[in-house]
């Protein structure tokens, strides 16, 4: 079976559905509902933070992976109904990025190159390279998942280069100094 409206149109009563029967519906999209959720124009605040809860109780590991995935659809999500400040919003996003080093170690993934960082999405809408798959850290990414803890690849290139020729100057000083 399929749904046969945009989740962002769904009531209250039809999100609850949804979200009970979503193995019957070969179009269900979690991320697709976690997004809605914040769109959604039908419901009240109150309603959907109930669905908010109500979908963090059948999808838990969804929603934690949510913000690895889509941190931005995740703050939305956590922060709905919420008036916090410039300090709680910076505390809020350094959270999110020790959660995704965490997810990351501990379910072993090497590359970061998936969700909203493996699309291109420079916020244009005449851009035709929206939604365009990418290389990681390809020059038309918009943004890519880096930590503090992460090495500096073009440092050590830079090292590796001046090893190289500090090597090369030594011998030809020695070679020098054995021809005189």
């Amino acid at each position: 079976m399929k749904i046969s409206q945009p989740f962002n149109k769904l009531t209250l009563k039809e999100y609850f559905f949804y979200i009970d029967n979503h193995k019957k519906y070969t179009d269900f999209n979690t991320l697709g509902l976690y997004r809605s959720i914040t769109e959604n124009k039908k419901l009240s605040l109150a309603e959907r933070i109930e669905v908010r809860e109500y979908a963090y109780t059948k999808f838990k590991k969804f929603f934690e992976f949510l913000q690895l995935k889509d941190p931005v659809t995740y703050y939305d999500i956590i922060t709905l109904g919420q008036e916090l400040t410039k300090a709680d919003e910076s505390q809020m996003w350094k959270d999110i990025k020790h959660n995704q080093q965490k997810i990351l170690a501990e379910k072993s993934i090497k590359h970061r190159n998936f969700g909203i960082y493996s699309k291109h999405d420079c916020g244009r809408n005449d851009c035709n390279l929206n939604g365009l798959m990418l290389k990681k850290r390809s020059y038309f990414a918009y943004s890519h998942m880096c930590f503090k803890s992460d090495k500096n690849e073009h440092a050590s290139k830079h090292k590796s280069i001046q090893r190289k020729a500090d090597r090369k100057k030594a011998k030809q000083i020695i070679k020098k100094e054995l021809d005189e």
